[in-house]
């Protein structure tokens, strides 16, 4: 599949094979794109950022609800493609497709409301005969720079509110998952986004997204994958704005009054959805004492009646991991903890791509399977005395994107949602769950900046102060 760039569809020498993750097989290939191919995207990207925000934010409602309408029409071959080269089941990934109709249609209707406020200057001392507003122009050209474990919607949830808010957008997808975002842009095109106001660039992260991230030209930079990466881009990012949607280990924190049946449909759910694949999978189950065996009773048999096997079958629940050394590693992590003191109550067992579901006991704060991101479908059991050793837990770590707590306390779940450091918390839900009108981000080591649309559309603007004096 040829790359967009300046305005045509292009192809290159260089290619970079797209495989099935559960085979090996050979999907396609995508051009890798070179120091030229960079310049060329940002020099079109410029002149696109001059048409996008020319347009009236009823022009760039309509080539959103456009775009989104196609997904929607296309969305037995989209998702056919996205669980191709991505490995998630063909039930997500056509819920995916859905998903990202969904936020580019948001996008376009925050574009038709996109405005500022009147300033209250006669509040200041002396002030007299003043009118004062404020306008939210586009910060011109934006970077998105997307993962692989939701290469559709992620895409989108960038993409979308930086067309809409009149920027002009280089794309940089995952080196895994092109095919998908590539698909997109077609549908963009489609929907009649002018040719300048998108480049999607494909090759490696390393030179593609560093060259462009450093650019002067580029006003506001879009990321989402791991800490040490957005790090890096930080480093070299310069005075622009940026948005970073990092790293997690999340906890789901159980009381001794919870809904059992809720907390192990949550576990499930929240844990192995896309193999573990995703930010806000829950990795830590917290559980305090009293009802500790209780939960592992119900919830082991759950876990170990998951389906495994081939994405493209619609009896499939979990397809394999993206790549089989991501599946190594994660059988490491736990082989480690294993022998750290944790046992492995179900699953532990991993045959290239495919990595059992796996439910890990006695989980010590000091394991890598608690401590650090494990992005892989394996649970991790902690033992918690009580709800303030439970908070004490959860807020052991230098992430803080998403939590879950169940109980049936009133006081204790607001206690919950303001101690707990996450910048989602979840009340009688698994931090997995996001829908996509939502403000979305992290703090601490998870992040900067907010998703969804109305958010998102407020970090690719900059606010201009207006004064008239009379």
């Amino acid at each position: 599949m040829k790359f967009f760039l300046a305005g045509k569809w292009q192809d290159r020498k260089e290619q970079l094979d797209v495989t099935n993750p559960a085979n090996g097989d050979v999907i396609d290939t995508v051009p890798v794109a070179s120091a030229d191919d960079i310049e060329a995207a940002l020099h079109s990207a410029q002149a696109g950022a001059k048409v996008m925000a020319a347009l009236t934010g009823y022009e760039r409602f309509q080539i959103l609800r456009r775009a989104a309408d196609l997904l929607l029409e296309r969305r037995d071959q989209l998702a056919q493609v996205l669980s191709s080269e991505e490995g998630k089941t063909i039930t997500e990934a056509s819920s995916e497709v859905e998903r990202s109709a969904q936020a580019m249609e948001l996008s376009g209707e925050e574009a038709k409301r996109l405005g500022g406020e009147v300033l209250p200057l006669d509040g200041g001392q002396g002030v007299q005969n003043k009118l004062g507003f404020t306008l939210r122009i586009p910060c011109g050209v934006v970077a998105a720079i997307t993962p692989f474990n939701f290469p559709l919607s992620l895409v989108c949830h960038k993409v979308g509110p930086a067309l809409a808010a009149g920027n002009a957008v280089i794309l940089k997808p995952a080196s895994d998952t092109p095919l998908i975002a590539l698909h997109l842009v077609k549908a963009l095109l489609d929907a009649g986004l002018p040719g300048t106001a998108i480049s999607c660039l494909t090759g490696s992260g390393r030179s593609v997204g560093q060259a462009i991230c450093s650019d002067k030209r580029v006003r506001k930079i879009s990321f989402t994958g791991s800490y040490e990466v957005g790090e890096q881009i930080c480093a070299i990012a310069g005075i622009k704005k940026v948005t970073m949607e990092l790293g997690a280990n999340s906890p789901l924190i159980v009381l001794p009054d919870a809904d059992l049946d809720k907390v192990v449909a949550a576990t499930v759910f929240s844990g192995f959805a896309n193999a573990g694949q995703v930010c806000i999978s829950a990795q830590r189950l917290i559980v305090t004492d009293q009802v500790h065996d209780e939960l592992m009773g119900k919830l082991i048999p759950q876990i170990e009646s998951i389906v495994s096997g081939d994405q493209l079958s619609r009896e499939t629940q979990m397809g394999p991991m993206v790549r089989s050394a991501d599946a190594a590693r994660v059988h490491d992590w736990i082989s480690e903890a294993e022998k750290q003191g944790a046992s492995i109550a179900c699953g532990g067992q991993r045959e290239g791509a495919f990595m059992e579901p796996t439910l890990l006991l006695s989980a010590g704060k000091d394991m890598k399977v608690v401590k650090d991101e494990l992005f892989g479908p394996a649970v991790a059991v902690c033992s918690a005395r009580d709800a303030d050793d439970a908070i004490a837990m959860a807020n052991d770590s230098n992430f803080g994107l998403s939590a879950g707590v169940f109980t049936q306390d009133v006081d204790a779940a607001v206690r919950f949602a303001k101690e707990v450091d996450c910048g989602n918390v979840h009340i009688n839900g698994g931090p997995l769950w996001r829908t996509d009108l939502m403000p979305y981000g992290g703090i601490k080591d998870s992040g900067l900046g907010k998703e969804g649309p109305r958010y998102a559309i407020d970090e690719m603007t900059e606010m201009k102060s207006v004064v008239i004096h009379s």
